[in-house]
């Protein structure tokens, strides 16, 4: 279920956005109605006398559990003992089912609440801010290049993030500083590099004057050679955030990519359950099983039959959250089985599993310590002993270095050259997503499951933009909100707030907070900001004004305004508008396609010039009228409808006169002409993307009055050319039901429209005949009662 306002809260024109913080009430609906997900389970849990809950096994999934309980208990039978169960789980293998079965609990409400209590916060907070900072500013500026100027509780901070990394960027003046480089070598030894003891200095003068004693001598002298064996640390167990941070620095895989795959992995038994913040294995996890799993894979299996025979090295102890055991593969898999990104994700958790129950990597240090006239330098090497765990994880491996002459105190090296070097100070780079996960985690803004919904939230609204290596980089939008924030309210953008907001949760979780009192307490505390940012807004509003530009200086003059004749200016940046400077009005146009005038005619009920949305040349097409767009001219139409859904009775361009019939796949949609589309005809659906094909190279397609007795569709006169005419007896003219016409019938090809922005490229349906081929046809929607909408 999806938590929303009740339905006229829904409209931003009519609704002022402070009601939405107590007023406004609020319902859990379908997240996807046309599941029918409800129905289903009431089908399944009618007659039951016991349910048992098998959800995820964090508190996300303690809600489902009471969401599901929501839709069953009025159905199942009555009982009276215990009738509901829930089950806890952390991965599908029989071991952990079976285990789950003998232990069944009961779902947790206290944890349920808390995940509530996040989602109102996160609704009325969001709606009430993103609002009325997007109507303030898509009203004033032209080329904010953001359908949407989104603020969230959660999102913002991460947003600060990334911008408070810039202004360090921004603000960094370099500095120079010098350094001492020696080279000294002994008989036919390669020259060895020495550090200088005093790092760096920032006086030129002062270095030359170390350079100039160190010159004194011509050898360097041995004082000390010290030998140390050192070990590199295994990894702790693999919890979520690690594995988004890995995913993201190694792998090049964004985090909300990386926790898609993850789910997969789970639900196909690959890996345990993949949000988790736990590091430390349970005492009853079976490493040894785990592991004996992985003996055939070719890439590791020398590594793991070698532990199995020597046996497993205790795990470092983690940190017990007491949620989920931490993520593990759970059976052996292939490239060839998980495809491309789910083998890489799959590797690296693999080997980091075998890594936690290695050896650590062992390695000896060696360091020398030498004196130059009276300046001390040293220079250090790695050799390796035993490897551990980096032999599962090379790229932790210890580098190959060229090892040390053997020397003891006392030896002297003859000095090859000693100079002073000059270097500047470098500025901090843009932050990279594994560093603002890091950051979120630590102060506690978003879940391990929600913080990579965040992170793809500021890339998707246009906030930040991902560079090379993964580095966030802020657009001027970002900047400019951040620095606004910063300037009316820091709290709005600093993470302190957040991280105390979800304490109160973590409270109502384990029962020690009341659900209602603490939504009230930080709703009033978030109403009394909203207040004084919009009464702050002025102070916001002079940084916009310095980099963006007011509409009016906006887009390119396009069409007339029905009001004043006068020309309005196309908006391309998003979102896409028109607007007419002389009335101080905006347009709005449908998004993610191109506009383009259509034929300078008019609107007859408001006179404002049609304009022709396309999306693309293998795409839908439709004229509409600007005004009618946003503001619908009969009862029977909503907001954002084209002419093509047009109950006008007698317009040319509307539903009632180019509309032909039902669409062959969906319920609600009618086919209607595309009068501009010749001569590569077309009729396309107005509600889904089906698209129909007919009468290439025909000088002229019109939709007739009358209507096929057969089917009620209405028939279509076609002219063709003469030369290339398909109809028998070389005739130019026929008109017939596109649907049942049998000299129409291969003339007409299914197709489905390209839409921009949805992925992938247009399903092809095979040549046809419309309706007539489908196994269960549609009778296709009388058009007289589409036009009699009109007069109800």
């Amino acid at each position: 279920m999806s938590l929303d306002f009740i339905g006229k809260y829904n409209n931003w024109d009519k609704v002022d956005p402070a009601e939405l913080f107590s007023t406004a009430p609020t319902e859990k609906k379908e997240a996807n109605p046309k599941l029918n997900m409800v129905k289903f389970l009431q089908v399944e849990a009618r007659g039951c006398d016991y349910v048992v809950l098998w959800l995820d096994c964090d508190k996300e999934g303690e809600n489902i559990c009471f969401e599901v309980l929501d839709a069953i208990q009025p159905v199942m039978n009555r009982v009276r003992e215990q009738s509901v169960y829930r089950a806890k789980f952390s991965s599908i293998t029989d071991t952990d089912i079976w285990n789950a079965m003998d232990h069944l609990g009961e779902p947790n409400r206290n944890e349920a609440l808390s995940v509530d209590a996040r989602q109102e916060l996160d609704l009325r907070i969001g709606c009430a801010f993103t609002r009325f900072q997007t109507k303030y500013f898509q009203g004033k500026y032209g080329n904010l290049d953001s359908t949407l100027i989104s603020f969230g509780p959660c999102q913002t901070p991460t947003l600060g993030f990334c911008v408070e990394r810039h202004d360090k960027i921004q603000s960094f003046k370099p500095e120079t500083y010098w350094v001492i480089l020696a080279k000294v070598f002994k008989g036919k030894d390669s020259p060895l590099t020495l550090d200088w003891s005093r790092v760096r200095v920032f006086d030129r003068e002062v270095g030359q004057m170390f350079v100039n004693l160190a010159k004194t001598s011509r050898v360097a002298q041995v004082e000390s050679v010290s030998k140390k064996e050192k070990a590199k640390q295994r990894p702790q167990a693999l919890n979520t955030v690690e594995m988004l941070k890995v995913a993201s620095s190694s792998l090049g895989m964004s985090p909300q990519h990386t926790m898609q795959i993850a789910e997969r992995l789970y639900i196909q038994g690959y890996i345990s359950y993949p949000r988790t913040e736990t590091t430390h294995y349970p005492e009853h996890f079976d490493l040894k099983g785990a592991l004996k799993q992985q003996s055939s894979n070719p890439y590791w299996a020398e590594e793991v039959k070698a532990l199995l025979s020597t046996g497993l090295n205790r795990p470092r102890k983690g940190s017990d959250v007491g949620d989920h055991p931490p993520i593990t593969p759970m059976r052996a898999a292939s490239e060839g089985e998980l495809g491309s990104d789910g083998w890489r994700l799959y590797d690296y958790i693999t080997r980091h599993f075998i890594a936690t129950v290695s050896e650590d990597c062992k390695y000896l240090q060696t360091t020398i310590d030498f004196s130059i006239g009276s300046e001390a330098f040293s220079c250090s090497g790695k050799t390796l002993i035993s490897a551990g765990y980096t032999a599962v994880m090379p790229w932790q491996g210890i580098p190959l270095e060229e090892a040390l002459p053997a020397c003891e105190r006392g030896d002297t090296f003859t000095v090859d050259d000693i100079k002073l070097v000059e270097k500047q100070t470098s500025p901090p780079d843009y932050l990279t997503e594994a560093e603002l996960i890091t950051l979120m985690e630590k102060h506690g803004i978003g879940t391990d499951a929600s913080i990579p919904v965040h992170i793809n939230n500021v890339c998707q609204r246009n906030y930040v933009t991902v560079e090379n290596g993964r580095k966030l980089k802020p657009t001027n939008l970002g900047i400019v909100l951040v620095h606004g924030y910063y300037k009316t309210d820091a709290e709005l953008v600093l993470p302190t707030i957040r991280s105390a907001v979800e304490k109160q949760l973590s409270l109502i979780s384990l029962g020690k907070a009341n659900h209602q009192q603490v939504l009230q307490h930080t709703l009033d505390i978030f109403k009394r900001k909203f207040h004084y940012f919009v009464d702050s807004i002025p102070s916001m509003d002079e940084l916009m004004e310095v980099s963006f530009s007011p509409i009016a200086a906006s887009g390119k003059p396009l069409s007339r305004c029905g009001k004043c004749h006068r020309f309005m200016k196309y908006i391309q940046a998003k979102p896409s508008r028109l607007h007419c400077s002389h009335c101080d009005e905006t347009y709005s146009l449908p998004q993610n396609g191109a506009i383009k005038l259509y034929k300078e005619l008019r609107c007859p009920l408001d006179e404002f010039e049609l304009v022709l949305w396309t999306s693309g040349p293998r795409g839908k097409s439709y004229p509409l009228c600007p005004y009618c767009f946003s503001n619908p001219p009969f009862r029977d139409m909503k907001k954002g409808m084209g002419c093509n859904e047009c109950t006008h009775p007698s317009c040319q361009h509307s539903l009632n006169s180019l509309g032909i019939g039902q669409c062959v796949e969906c319920d609600g949609g009618v086919l209607v002409l595309d009068p501009t589309s010749g001569p590569k005809w077309r009729m396309a659906c107005n509600t889904c993307n089906v698209v129909v094909h007919f009468f290439e190279h025909a000088h002229r397609v019109q939709v007739a009055q009358e209507s096929c007795e057969a089917c009620d569709a209405s028939l279509v006169a076609v002219d063709f050319n003469k030369t290339r005419t398909p109809l028998p007896a070389g005739e130019t003219q026929h008109t017939g039901c596109v649907f049942c016409d049998p000299v129409f019938q291969d003339l007409v090809e299914l197709k489905h429209a390209t839409m921009r922005y949805r992925g992938g490229g247009a399903r092809r349906g095979g040549r046809g005949r419309g309706r007539g081929r489908r196994g269960n046809p549609k009778k296709p929607k009388d058009k007289m009662a589409a036009l009699a909408a009109y007069f109800v």
